[in-house]
């Protein structure tokens, strides 16, 4: 098994920012777009030359304002943009999976839901083959209950469609209130390759996830252990307030226990 770590984000848009997340000792940077897709085609060519010799696993949040499942088909058409303005630029850039949230239930069953998030991934993905770009759709799971994303979701669109996945394990923890271990979700994982992940400390309500924080020795150990148990090769990205800081505790604590 294989475990790679890094940031979300470098805390510089430039080469200079990638550099330092591989001079630390890193292996993986997710980009974010999560405002809007702030980068030119220029820069993500030049990040991407100097990426070859830096050898960083590139992903792409894309931004926040998406939803597949809204009953304005407006606001449909406006989210596929979005994912495929960061597949674009994902091609440019050597990235592999561009991460989104999928969307939110709005009142309807679940199964309703599934099932028009499904006919918008599938045209998502006609069109990446149409233009080859060289990127893999991979929706992440979410940390409430108002929100599509559960892992049983993910897991069915995956074997629907032939996307990817994102596990984020905090927010799988929120959106239960804490009523899963790491051990549980990552039983759940086998079988299903390489996974690319998020993870980082996590408060929440009865709703669900409020918001990101530090990550905690005790969860990290918790999950590299449960991972290291079920064989689960995977990218985790940190997305706790100081992701470059808790990326690397997160590898001091991984060679302790290898």
């Amino acid at each position: 098994m294989a475990i790679y770590l890094g940031p979300a984000g470098s805390g510089g848009g430039t080469e200079r920012g990638f550099a330092a997340v591989k001079e630390a000792g890193l292996d993986a940077l997710e980009i974010e777009f999560t405002y809007s897709v702030w980068m030119k085609p220029a820069q993500a060519k030049e990040i991407a030359e100097a990426n070859k010799k830096l050898g960083l696993k590139l992903s792409i949040h894309a931004p926040y304002y998406i939803n597949l499942n809204s009953r304005d088909k407006g606001k449909i058409e406006g989210s596929k943009k979005r994912i495929l303005k960061c597949c674009e630029m994902g091609h440019l850039l050597g990235v592999k999976y561009v991460v989104f949230h999928p969307g939110f239930y709005l009142g309807m069953e679940p199964e309703q839901a599934y099932k028009n998030i499904k006919k918008q991934i599938q045209e998502l993905q006609s069109e990446i083959k149409k233009n080859r770009w060289k990127v893999v759709l991979a929706p992440e799971t979410t940390g409430k209950r108002t929100q599509f994303g559960s892992l049983e979701e993910l897991k069915r669109l995956k074997r629907e469609t032939g996307c990817s996945i994102c596990i984020d394990f905090a927010h799988l923890k929120a959106r239960v209130q804490g009523k899963i271990t790491y051990d549980e979700i990552a039983e759940q994982l086998k079988g299903l390759g390489f996974i690319h992940a998020h993870f980082s400390g996590i408060e929440y309500t009865l709703k669900g996830e409020k918001r990101h924080l530090m990550t905690s020795t005790n969860e990290i150990k918790e999950l590299l252990s449960a991972l290291k148990k079920h064989k689960i090769s995977c990218t985790i990205i940190n997305e706790s307030p100081n992701p470059i800081g808790d990326s690397l505790k997160t590898k001091k604590i991984l060679k302790k226990l290898r």
